[in-house]
């Protein structure tokens, strides 16, 4: 029986070892869970823009939007462990912390390969609003509690807790308005049927350069070299508000690991090329690639309990 176990072992290992030689073989599925238009969609086409080219194979976009990136996560999850579908998406502590019940194990069927991209968010509201500065939108917000629109990427998404956090923080109260990712979002802002969002840039710095919305401040105390002329919310006047996206690589677990290391290795090489960076900068972002596959489960794992207590507090969990 001993020696069946270790020929069996010694299959599995040469299989492995064999398909990720030959990895990518065909097209690459790379799937975001919001829609096109928002962050998490540019950082992916961009991704898989670059990691075709060093694949010399196609690497696709798919938009699996809805449910705070949740039918996307389970969409990779169940598929095959080869490699051949991967997810970008927010960290998966986010979506554990929403939901009592998710389609896949968030600690167990996902496996992670790398970090993207780490950025702030950006203040922005409707032109018709009569308020030039954050102070004055807190004030507005206050002499109208509910009164004013707050559109986000999503239940749970990172622009949906931005805003609630924000809330909290300054003592005001918006109505939420959920859309399925930031493209939709931005779009509610400029006509109108919202009043107010907490996006990531790349889904509204079009229209703030193209003066079809006003930015008031990033969610960073400091102001972005992307968007310079706009105030960090403690410079803006309101200390101790901070919230920032994240996006990441996951691979269905059981996937060889050396197919992951390959995946880890052209998403690096592509976020290090400096127009890549560049893009991403010019976006409000800021590349982050892990240094392993490894790095990035550390760092999920340490960011897991702030997580927690952000979902918590802002009281966007079903929990």
């Amino acid at each position: 029986m001993t020696l069946r176990i270790a020929v069996f072992l010694s299959v599995l290992l040469m299989a492995a070892s064999t398909a990720a030689q030959t990895f990518p073989a065909r097209p690459v599925r790379l799937v975001v869970g919001f829609a096109p238009g928002g962050s998490g969609d540019f950082l992916t086409r961009l991704l898989a823009d670059e990691m075709s080219k060093d694949f010399g194979v196609a690497v696709v976009t798919e938009n699996r939007a809805g449910a705070a990136g949740t039918i996307a996560a389970a969409t990779v999850a169940k598929a095959p462990p080869d490699g051949y579908t991967v997810l970008n998406g927010a960290p998966l502590a986010i979506n554990k912390a929403l939901y009592k019940t998710l389609a896949y194990d968030s600690d167990k069927a996902l496996t992670p390969v790398t970090n993207v991209a780490d950025g702030p968010h950006i203040i922005v509201v409707n032109n018709d609003l009569p308020v030039k500065n954050l102070m004055e939108l807190i004030a507005h917000a206050k002499e109208r509690p509910g009164k004013l629109f707050m559109a986000d990427a999503g239940s749970g998404s990172s622009t949906h807790l931005a805003g609630v956090q924000f809330m909290s923080v300054a003592g005001v109260q918006f109505t939420t308005v959920h859309y399925n990712g930031g493209g939709p979002a931005a779009q509610s802002l400029v006509t109108g049927d919202t009043q107010v969002m907490f996006a990531t840039m790349p889904s509204v710095i079009g229209f703030i350069r193209g003066g079809r919305v006003r930015a008031l401040a990033i969610t960073a105390p400091a102001a972005s070299s992307a968007i310079p002329d706009i105030p960090g919310a403690a410079e803006a006047g309101l200390p101790g508000y901070v919230s920032n996206s994240s996006f990441g690589l996951y691979v269905p677990a059981g996937t060889p690991a050396p197919v992951v290391r390959r995946l880890h290795e052209a998403a690096v090489k592509a976020l290090s090329k400096s127009d890549v960076k560049e893009k991403i900068a010019s976006q409000g972002y800021v590349p982050a690639p892990s240094a392993s596959p490894e790095a990035f489960e550390a760092k999920l794992l340490a960011e897991a309990a702030i997580w927690e207590r952000v979902v918590r507090e802002s009281g966007a969990g079903d929990k």
